[in-house]
Parts: C-alpha cells; structure tokens; sequence
C-alpha cells in the first residue's frame, strides 16, 4: 500500500514537471531556432510568443533585432556621413578619460576589452554544419581579464592572429595548431591555447590580443568613428572605485557594476526567471510528495501507535518518536539525494552549461528537511486522536 501510493505520488509529480517544462521551454526552444537563421543572414521569422513575462518580453527583443538587423547597412551609411558630428562626443569622452586618469578617479589596475560575435569554420572545411557560433574578445595579455590557460601557451602582444580558446571546443575537433577562418573576413585565428570555463553570452569564448580584434570588430570603413584605440569597455579591479565620481568626470559613459552587467546581458533576465520559477515548482511538489507519503506511512501503523497508548506511552513519547524518525529518513534521503546529484553533474558533458553551487545544493537541503519535519506535525496531530480501545479492537 505504502508502495502503490508513493508510486502514485511520483507520477502525478512527474506529469506536472512534465507539463510545466514543455510549456515554459516551448518558447525558448522556437528562439533558438530562430536565432540560427538570423545568425545566417535570413531575418524573414519572429518569434510569437501570448506573454507578458520575461519570456514574452524576449520574443519582441528577438523581433525588434531582426528588424534592427536588416535595417544595418542603411544605418551605417547614414552614420558615416554624419561622422564629423558624432565625432565630437567620443573626443569629449576621450578628453574626461585622461583627466579622470590622471587625478586619480580611474584606478590603476584598469584594462580595456572588446566583444564581437562571429562564426568560424577550420581551415579546409566546407560543409555548414561544421561552423561554431564564438564570441571573440579582445583583451590585454598578461592582465588580469586573461583566463589561466590548462593547455598550450597564453597570449602574447602583437598583431599576431593567435588565440586561445574555450575547451569546451574540443568536443567540435578544434586542437592546438589549428587555423581558424572567421566567416566574413579575410582573417584567420591560430589556436595556441585552452582555457576553462570561459563563456561570453552563451557562446564559447575566443581570446585574442586587442590590436587584432580591432581588425576584425572595425573592419567597415568608417566603424570606429576616427577613434584612435577604440574598444568596447575598460575593466576596473579595486574595492575603492567611485562610480558615482566616475561618471560625473567622464560625459558619455555607461557605469555598471559585475553583477549588474550579468543581469543586463540579453535573456539573462528571463532564463533566471524561469529556472526560478521551475525550482519554485519543485520545492512545492516536493512538500506535497513528503507530507503524503509520511502521513500515508503513519496512519499504516495507526493501530500499533494506539496499542503502545494503551500501555501507556503518552503523545509527548510517541510524537518524539514520529519527528526523530521522519528527520532520520529526511536526512539520509537528502543525502543520497545530493550523492546522485554531484554523480550526474561529473558525468555529464563539459560543453553542458551546468554548475552546482554548493551554499545553493546546501540551502535547498536544508528547506526540504525543515518540510519533512513540519509535515511529520500532521502525523503527530492524527496519532494523538487515536482512541487506545479502538486500536485495540482492530488488532483483535
């Protein structure tokens, strides 16, 4: 019986998961598809989504960048002719920057990085399905932005093509040694390393020296708008930066924090959400499951608990009793439950984007043994009604 119910239990579980997943991810994986025609120049699909949420609110990103998108060339012949005028706010800016350097409002420890979303193919394939979607930063080598590189060699400064890149790119047959054309440009990149771990915008990351990012970022006439050394931001490092000094001393600047960077990046917002939203779920699945299957498993045994109150065990003795218990149980379950966990997460694929955290495994632990205790009150509240004389008479 115990048995039937639990299964029962599990499976009204899993058909709501079920339910509840294929709804929210339905959409996201339609802009995933979508994403990959506009990655291939065809911008002639949106994305249709009935929601006001986060996920909604996505859809009508993904439709407004595909109009953005076709409306490029025409925005950049416009801008060029008027680069004269739009000259005049990054000299301004320019001109705040090297004050601000030199009383002391940037700190020293400061680097400059670039961005730039591309797709690149190994040298000597030809077949579409081989290309990789990277996002190629530039950066400082020697800094304190570059990754620590697990195999090869790091960057070097010079106008040199090479790159390291994610690991995660060895499961795409990238090596060491090999030359990488980026589609689109005459350029190519030569892979001397590997690092870990390094995602920019769900895309694998392709580290390389500023100079020859710039080369192929600002490779449109025009792009850089005279701008000696543009890049796309520079990186502070300190516990005593000043931001609101900062952007009182430098016009026509953006100022965010790490944390509010990460937040602002596109979909960041509504992909947390809906993973909030699924934990939500399952944490109330999950007391619902325990509180049945502890009070199915304590009205199994209602007639020993009123035999031991005939001879005498009082609700204080048995409700001690019920808690110790279900605690026990709730712990070992949770354990192994963390054991499978960790397993699963070691098996799993190195390009998965998949981490643990371990205060977040140990918060979740935690609120899983507080439900099984409390609901282990609604055994004690019906072991405390049982009439002694009737349990009696049912053992009979």
């Amino acid at each position: 019986m115990i048995l039937f119910t639990f299964t029962i239990a599990i499976v009204f579980a899993g058909c709501i998961l079920w339910f509840i997943s294929k709804k929210i991810t339905a959409p996201l994986r339609e802009m995933n598809d979508i994403a990959r025609l506009y990655a291939k120049g065809d911008f002639s699909k949106s994305v249709h989504v009935n929601s006001n949420d986060e996920i909604g609110q996505l859809a009508n990103s993904f439709t407004y960048m595909a109009k953005e998108l076709n409306q490029l060339e025409n925005t950049r012949k416009q801008f060029i002719s008027n680069v004269s005028h739009e000259l005049r706010s990054p000299l301004t800016s320019i001109k705040g920057f090297i004050i601000a350097l030199m009383d002391g409002t940037i700190p020293s420890n400061k680097r400059a990085m670039g961005s730039h979303v591309a797709v690149v193919l190994k040298e000597g394939n030809k077949d579409d399905s081989e290309k990789l979607d990277v996002s190629i930063l530039g950066i400082e080598p020697g800094s304190f932005l570059e990754p620590s590189v697990v195999e090869g060699k790091p960057l070097t400064e010079g106008d040199n093509y090479q790159v390291t890149v994610n690991s995660s790119l060895k499961d795409k047959g990238i090596e060491l040694g090999d030359i990488l054309e980026i589609e689109g440009f005459d350029e190519t990149l030569e892979v001397i390393g590997f690092v870990e771990g390094e995602t920019f915008n769900h895309l694998p990351s392709i580290f390389i020296d500023l100079e020859p990012w710039r080369s192929i970022h600002f490779a449109a006439p025009g792009s850089d708008m005279g701008v000696e050394s543009p890049v796309n931001a520079i990186m502070l490092q300190g516990d005593t930066i000043d931001t609101e000094k900062l952007a009182n001393s430098i016009d026509g600047i953006e100022i965010a924090t790490k944390k509010e960077a990460i937040n602002g990046l596109p979909g960041y917002t509504a992909e947390n959400g809906t993973i909030m939203m699924m934990l939500g779920f399952l944490l109330v699945i999950s007391a619902f499951v325990i509180g049945v299957f502890f009070y199915v498993l304590t009205l199994q045994k209602a007639n020993q608990f009123g035999v031991m109150k005939a001879i005498g065990a009082s609700n204080g003795f048995l409700a001690k009793a019920i808690i110790s218990q279900i605690t026990l149980l709730a712990t070992i379950s949770i354990g192994i439950g963390i054991i499978f966990t960790y397993g699963t997460a070691a098996i799993l694929p190195p390009g998965m984007p998949f981490a643990l955290d371990s205060s977040l495994v140990f918060s979740y632990a935690i609120i899983l043994l507080v439900v099984s205790v409390l609901s282990s009150l609604i055994s004690v509240r019906r072991i405390t009604k049982i009439d002694p004389l009737q349990a009696i008479g049912r053992v009979e």
